[in-house]
C-alpha cells in the first residue's frame, strides 16, 4: 500500500465502520474483477452506503490525492469498474425506488436492480427504457453511467433521453439537484466557473457546423464512444448540458447518487417471428425496411444472427425446426419482436410486417406467435449465442463481448468484413450477432492473453476493427458498453482532434486532478487495453467455463456477506494458480485460511447461481466438493438407519427447549459472524414439536403420500399440528385418498446426507425411500406427492440420475396441487393480504410458477419479494445464521405494513422468514385448507 493510501485509510476508519473496509488479501483480489477481462487490485475497497458517505470519500480522496472508482453490480464488459487504487462498492442504502405520477416517473437509487425497477412499474403498464440483457443484474448507476441500452431501447429510449431529472456529488463534494430549484440555484453561483466552460465548449461545437453534424449524425446511431457531446448541443442550459454529460460517463466526472426517469409502455400484447434469408444482403435492407416502419407497425425489437451463430447452436435442444435448414456462409436471419396495447393492434402490425417482408424473399419464416413456449423456443436462439462460445473455449481463454454499430445502410458490408477480420487474425469461434434496428452489432470471441504473441494477436485484431468501423464506416466502436479501457486508447481514432479536445476538456472542467476512474473513457496510454488483462487459469472442471460476468450474484444468499459466486470462482482460480507455481507461499496461505469460511462454510450450496449463470455452472457444487467427504460417515450410515429414532429425538429436543424458553435459549446461542459454537443458534421462533402423523386412506383415487422428515418433526403452528394434517384434509377433499409409504416414520429423501457428502449414508436412504414409494403407489401407477419442496427436489433429481425407479410419478406439493387439487376445490375465503416466498428448490424445479399461482388465488394482494435463495439452506440457519440473516435482510422492509400472513412451501425456509419478516409463515397445505371447500358434491 502507498503512504498517501495508508494516510487515507488511516483517515477513513475515523468516520466509517471498520466491517465496510476491506485492505486484506482475499477481499481485495475477489472484488478487483468486473465482467471485463482486465483485472486490477484494489488497494482499499470500502462499501458506502449514503450520500453522506461518498461526499467524505471525495473529500478524503482529494485531501490524498488518490484515485476512487465507484462500482455498482459490476457487470461492466469494457474494464470501466475495476481499480489499482480505492474502489467504492455500493451497499443496501443506495437500493431504493420510488414510482411517481402513477408510473409515468420513477425515482431510483443507484444500487436497485434495473430488474425490481421494471417489477415496481409492472402493475402500471410500465417500465424503464434502457434493456440490457444484464437488467436481471445490472444496476440503475451503471446502467445510466454506461448509458446502457439493449434490444427495444434504441437510442429514444435510452438514459440519456429518458432521465428527468438527477442528484450527482462531484468531486469537490458538491451535491445537485436537478429537480430542486433551490440546489441548482445555488449550483449557478458555487460553480460558475464550471457552467461557463459548459458554455464555452458548446458555443465552439455549434461553431464548427461539419463537427456539429457529425456529432448529431453519430448519435442517431447508437453510441458510447467518449463523452456524450451530443449534450453540448442538444441543450442551451449547461446544467442540462452537465446532467446529461453524466449519462455514459462511467463514474469518471461525478457520482450520480439518484435518477428520475421518464418511463416507457410495456404493451403486453407481443408476438415474434424468425425469418431465415440465404443472403445477408437481402436480409440486412429487410432490416433497413423495419427501421423505417419500426414507429408505426409495433416493431420492438429485430436481432439479426449471422450463419456462424445459426451453425453454433443448430443441433441443440429445444430450438425451432426451420433452424435445421442448411445454411451457407451467406446466410442470415432475423428475430423479430412486434408488441401492441390490444390483440387487434398486434394483428394489423403482424399482418403489416409480414407483407414487408415478403418483398426481401426469405427462405423461409416461422410467421408471427403469440404462444409463449413457441416464442420462448425462437428467443432461445439467441439466448443461445453467448454460451456457445462461453462454454466451448478452451481452458485459460476468456470470452470478449465487443459492440460496434455501423449505419444501418452499411449493415451487410458490415457484417461481413467483421466476419473477414475473424478470419485474418484466426478467431474462427467468434459469433456476430446484434440489435439490428440501431445498426448495433455484437461479436463473442475466446481470446487467449497467456503469451506475448497472443495479446499482439488481440491488438492487431483490435486496430483492424477500429480502423473498419471507425475509420471506413465512421461508425460507433462502442455502441452500448460504455467505453472503459477496451477503446479508451480509440477514442481520439473515432472522433478526430477536434472533438478529441472538447472531452479532454470536459475531463478537466470536472476531474482536473485525474483522481475519478482514471484510465477509463479518457486517456494518453495507446496500450492500456493491453495492460493488466485477467488471466483466467485452470481451477476445477465445474467452474472453468465461468467467465466471471457476475450474473449471479443478485441470486446468491451470502453476496456481500462474504463472497459471491463469482468472486469464490476468482480466488479458487487464483489459489490453485499459486498451488501449481509453488510460489506466493504468504500469499496461498492467507488466501486458503479466509476462504474456508468466506467462501465454503458461508455458501448456501442450494444452485441458485446455476439458474442466472449464461453457461450453467454451479459454484455451490464446487463449494461442496471442497468441503470434502463427511467427517462422522459412522454416525450418517446409523441416522439413514434409524431415522425414526433421530425424528423422534430431535421432537423431544423441541419440547425440552420450549419448556426452557425458546427466547431464552436464543439469546444464549446467538453469535457473531464466523464465530463458531458447539451448539447451534436457537431461533426465537423456534417451532414446536410436530403430532403424530393423522391417519390417511379415505375414499378416492389413491395417491402416495411422502411426509419428510422434517415435516414429521416440526409442526406446522403454534398448536402442534403437522403439515401432514392439512395435506390430508385437502387431498380428501378433492377426492384422493391417501396412503403412507410403509415404514413412513424411517424414511428419508437423503438431503441431509447429501449436503454432508455423507454418500453411503445417502445411497442407502435412497434405495429405502426407492422400495417404499414403490410398493405405495403400486410400482408407479398412483402419483407420489412430496411434501417439502428441498425434499422433492432432491427426490427428482435422485430419479434423474437413475437412482429411483423411473416409474415413479413424482410431484411436488405445489405441481400436484395446482394441476390435480385446486381444479377440484372452491375458494371460500381469501386473505386479504399475503407475502410469497418461492424457495430455491421451487425455483429448480420449475414449480415457482405454480406455487405463485397457487398463493394467488387465496388472496387478494400477493406480495413476492425478490429473495431467490434465504439463505437457511438446510441446517445452516441453525449453524451460520449470518447467512440467513443477510440474506433476509431486505424481507421486512418489503412486506405491506398491514401484511400478516406469508406462505412458502419449505419448512426450513418458514423458519427464517417468521424470524426475519416478522409474520408466520405457514406452508401452502396450511393456507388451501383454510381457503377452500370441495365445489360440488362430495
Amino acid at each position: 500500500m502507498t503512504p498517501a493510501h495508508a494516510d487515507f485509510l488511516q483517515d477513513l476508519r475515523q468516520t466509517m465502520p471498520a466491517a465496510r473496509i476491506f485492505t486484506d488479501p482475499l477481499s481485495i483480489l475477489a472484488y478487483g474483477t468486473d465482467a471485463s477481462f482486465y483485472r486490477l487490485r484494489p488497494q482499499i475497497v470500502v462499501r458506502v452506503e449514503s450520500e453522506d458517505e461518498v461526499a467524505e470519500l471525495l473529500r478524503l480522496a482529494r485531501l490524498h490525492r488518490v484515485a476512487v472508482t465507484f462500482r455498482a453490480a459490476g457487470t461492466s464488459l469494457s474494464g470501466q469498474a475495476v481499480s489499482d487504487s480505492v474502489l467504492a462498492v455500493l451497499g443496501d442504502g443506495f437500493n431504493r425506488g420510488e414510482v411517481l405520477e402513477g408510473g409515468e416517473r420513477i425515482r431510483l437509487g443507484p444500487g436497485m436492480i434495473g430488474a425490481h425497477a421494471n417489477a415496481m412499474l409492472s402493475p402500471y403498464g410500465r417500465k424503464i427504457g434502457p434493456d440490457p440483457a444484464s437488467i436481471n443484474t445490472a444496476k440503475i448507476g451503471g446502467i445510466a453511467a454506461n448509458n446502457s441500452s439493449g434490444m427495444c431501447c434504441g437510442t429514444r429510449d435510452n438514459s440519456y433521453h429518458t432521465m428527468r431529472s438527477l442528484r450527482v456529488l462531484l468531486l469537490d463534494g458538491t451535491a445537485l439537484d436537478t429537480a430542486d430549484p433551490a440546489s441548482v440555484a445555488a449550483f449557478r453561483v458555487s460553480h460558475a466557473d464550471l457552467l461557463d466552460g459548459l458554455a464555452q465548449l458548446s458555443r465552439q461545437l455549434a461553431g464548427d457546423p461539419q463537427l456539429a453534424e457529425r456529432v448529431r449524425r453519430k448519435y442517431r446511431l447508437k453510441n458510447t464512444t467518449g463523452y456524450g457531446i451530443n449534450a453540448l448541443l442538444d441543450f442551451a442550459d449547461p446544467v442540462d448540458m452537465l446532467a446529461h454529460l453524466m449519462i455514459g460517463s462511467e463514474g469518471t466526472l461525478g457520482f450520480i447518487s439518484e435518477i428520475t426517469f421518464d418511463t416507457v409502455a410495456e404493451h403486453p400484447h407481443k408476438a415474434s417471428a424468425l425469418v431465415l434469408f440465404d443472403d445477408l444482403e437481402r436480409c440486412c435492407h429487410a432490416v433497413s425496411a423495419l427501421s423505417a416502419a419500426r414507429d408505426a407497425s409495433g416493431v420492438s425489437a429485430v436481432e439479426l444472427i449471422d450463419s456462424r451463430s445459426i451453425r453454433a447452436v443448430q443441433g441443440k435442444p429445444g430450438l425451432p425446426d426451420l433452424l435445421y435448414q442448411p445454411v451457407g456462409p451467406d446466410s442470415a436471419c432475423l428475430l423479430i419482436e412486434l408488441r401492441a396495447e390490444s390483440d387487434a393492434r398486434l394483428d394489423q402490425h403482424s399482418a403489416a410486417i409480414e407483407r414487408l417482408l415478403a418483398d426481401y424473399r426469405p427462405q423461409v419464416s416461422s410467421g408471427f406467435s403469440r404462444d409463449a413456449r413457441e416464442c420462448e423456443s425462437y428467443w432461445a436462439l439467441r439466448k443461445g449465442l453467448f454460451p456457445a462460445v462461453g462454454a466451448a473455449r478452451s481452458v485459460g481463454t476468456t470470452v470478449v463481448i465487443e459492440d460496434v454499430a455501423f449505419p444501418v445502410p452499411q449493415l451487410a458490408d458490415g457484417v461481413a468484413k467483421l466476419s473477414a477480420l475473424f478470419d485474418k487474425h484466426g478467431y474462427h469461434e467468434a459469433l456476430l450477432f446484434g440489435h439490428a434496428l440501431d445498426g448495433n452489432l455484437h461479436f463473442v470471441f475466446a481470446p487467449g492473453f497467456e503469451s506475448p504473441a497472443e495479446v499482439a494477436r488481440y491488438d492487431a485484431f483490435m486496430q483492424d476493427v477500429s480502423d473498419l468501423v471507425a475509420g471506413e464506416y465512421d461508425g460507433s466502436l462502442k455502441a452500448e458498453h460504455g467505453t472503459g479501457r477496451n477503446v479508451a486508447p480509440f477514442v481520439r481514432q473515432e472522433w478526430g482532434d477536434a472533438a478529441w479536445n472538447i472531452m479532454r476538456r470536459i475531463k478537466a472542467l470536472f476531474d482536473p486532478d485525474g483522481l475519478l476512474n482514471p484510465g477509463v473513457i479518457i486517456t494518453d496510454n495507446e496500450r492500456l487495453h493491453l495492460e493488466n488483462l485477467k488471466p483466467m487459469p485452470a481451477a476445477d472442471d465445474l467452474v472453468d467455463r465461468c467467465t466471471e460476468c457476475g450474473f449471479c450474484e443478485p441470486a446468491c444468499p451470502s453476496h456481500g456477506l462474504t463472497l459471491s459466486p463469482r468472486q469464490r470462482v476468482v480466488a479458487w482460480r487464483r489459489i490453485r494458480q499459486l498451488e501449481r507455481d509453488g510460489e506466493g507461499a504468504m500469499e496461498l496461505a492467507v488466501l486458503k485460511a479466509g476462504y474456508r469460511y468466506r467462501a465454503i462454510a458461508t455458501c448456501a450450496a442450494t444452485g441458485m447461481c446455476a439458474t442466472r449463470c449464461p453457461v450453467g455452472i454451479n459454484t455451490g457444487a464446487l463449494m461442496k466438493k471442497l468441503q470434502g467427504p463427511s467427517k462422522r460417515p459412522a454416525l450418517a450410515a446409523f441416522a439413514a438407519r434409524h431415522m425414526r429414532l433421530m425424528t423422534a429425538a430431535a421432537r423431544t429436543g423441541l419440547r425440552l427447549a420450549h419448556l426452557a424458553g425458546a427466547r431464552r435459549l436464543n439469546a444464549l446461542t446467538r453469535r457473531q459472524p464466523g464465530e463458531r459454537k458447539i451448539i447451534p443458534l436457537i431461533p426465537a421462533s423456534l417451532p414446536r414439536a410436530a403430532a403424530p402423523l393423522p391417519k390417511p386412506g379415505g375414499d378416492g383415487e389413491p395417491v402416495a403420500l411422502f411426509v419428510s422428515c422434517v415435516n414429521r418433526t416440526l409442526a406446522e403452528g403454534e398448536g402442534g399440528e403437522s403439515v401432514a394434517a392439512h395435506t390430508i384434509n385437502l387431498l380428501r377433499r378433492a377426492g384422493f385418498a391417501p396412503v403412507y409409504p410403509p415404514g413412513h416414520d424411517g424414511l428419508c429423501c437423503g438431503q441431509p446426507f447429501a449436503s454432508a457428502n455423507a454418500a453411503d449414508a445417502l445411497a442407502s436412504s435412497q434405495a429405502s425411500l426407492n422400495d417404499a414409494l414403490l410398493q405405495a403407489s403400486g410400482n408407479g401407477r398412483h402419483p407420489v406427492y412430496l411434501d417439502n419442496s428441498p425434499c422433492a427436489a432432491r427426490v427428482k433429481q435422485a430419479q434423474a440420475e437413475g437412482l429411483l425407479d423411473a416409474r415413479l410419478q413424482l410431484f411436488d406439493a405445489a405441481g400436484f396441487l395446482a394441476e390435480k387439487v385446486l381444479p377440484r376445490l372452491e375458494i371460500t375465503r381469501r386473505l386479504p393480504q399475503l407475502a410469497l416466498h418461492i424457495p430455491c428448490s421451487a425455483t429448480e424445479m420449475g414449480a415457482a410458477g405454480s406455487l405463485t399461482r397457487l398463493a394467488a388465488s387465496c388472496c387478494d394482494e400477493l406480495t413476492v419479494p425478490d429473495i431467490a435463495c434465504c439463505g437457511f439452506a438446510g441446517d445452516k440457519g441453525f449453524t451460520v445464521p449470518e447467512l440467513n440473516a443477510h440474506s433476509l435482510r431486505r424481507l421486512k422492509p418489503a412486506l405491506p405494513e398491514t401484511c400478516r400472513h406469508g406462505v412458502s412451501m419449505s419448512r426450513t425456509c418458514q423458519i427464517g422468514l417468521t424470524e426475519h419478516g416478522g409474520i408466520p409463515y405457514r406452508s401452502i397445505e396450511a393456507l388451501l385448507d383454510f381457503c377452500t371447500t370441495p365445489s360440488g358434491p362430495s
